[in-house]
């Protein structure tokens, strides 16, 4: 959850990932403030550091 809001980090990247621009967001959720959306982005990309996942060969 995004502090101070019932606003999961999951959908601020999920809306990032469908296209949605970082102004569309914050226009959404008035609650939220640029420091949200790239501390959002903080945490997948420490996620993503955390978990590889390595593609399987397909044959």
């Amino acid at each position: 959850m995004i502090r101070g809001t019932r606003i999961a980090v999951e959908l601020i990247l999920e809306l990032l990932a469908a296209g949605q621009s970082e102004s569309e967001i914050l226009a959404s959720y008035p609650g939220l403030t640029r420091e949200d959306v790239l501390a959002s982005l903080s945490y997948a990309s420490y996620l993503a550091h955390q978990y590889r996942a390595f593609p399987v060969p397909v044959a």
